[in-house]
């Protein structure tokens, strides 16, 4: 059983090409077609790719993060929300790998036992890159207009974060 998944990639493969060969398709000029088309998405989503890069570095080294940080504590501590979970909660939305290391920041000085670490693990697991997703996938498609996409997903992602402050306190304490 533990191989199964070794071969299951490969076999999905072999099963596609098999499929459509039996089909008539030019199997191999299918797959260049969608390549090329895959190849001039990724030209076009890389502009604002590079800027959201971009921003999220200039967020960290200015040491903005902090300073919002700081002024949000008050409002994240009468919600419940422990102070070293508000960077995570900040940076999610805009970074899967900033998000991904101020979580082990977090683990690292608080342990993942730790409200705090259950908080933050809860909060990483049930909010969404969203910044990310949007520039990524409209960019995509050449959307410009989000109209109530980013604040359904910015909501979203504010009630994923005070729910898990909740699941923490209704599950484990």
């Amino acid at each position: 059983m533990d191989k199964v998944g070794i071969f299951a990639v490969p076999a999905a493969v072999f099963v596609i090409v098999v499929f459509g060969l039996i089909r008539g398709v030019p199997v191999f000029d299918a797959f260049l077609s969608g390549a090329k088309e895959g190849l001039g998405s990724a030209v076009s989503i890389l502009p604002p790719l590079v800027g959201l890069v971009m921003a999220v570095s200039m967020l960290n080294a200015s040491g903005a993060l902090d300073i919002l940080s700081s002024l949000l504590s008050p409002a994240a501590a009468f919600i419940g929300i422990p102070v070293q979970d508000i960077p995570l909660a900040l940076i999610k939305p805009v970074s899967g790998s900033g998000s991904t290391a101020v979580l082990s920041q977090i683990f690292k000085t608080n342990g993942p036992d730790s409200f705090a670490g259950r908080v933050a693990s809860v909060m990483a697991g049930s909010t969404e890159t969203t910044f990310y997703a949007v520039t990524v996938y409209y960019g995509a498609v050449g959307i410009k207009k989000t109209r109530h996409t980013i604040p359904a997903a910015v909501t979203a992602d504010i009630t994923a974060c005070i729910m898990s402050v909740l699941t923490v306190r209704l599950f484990f304490y």
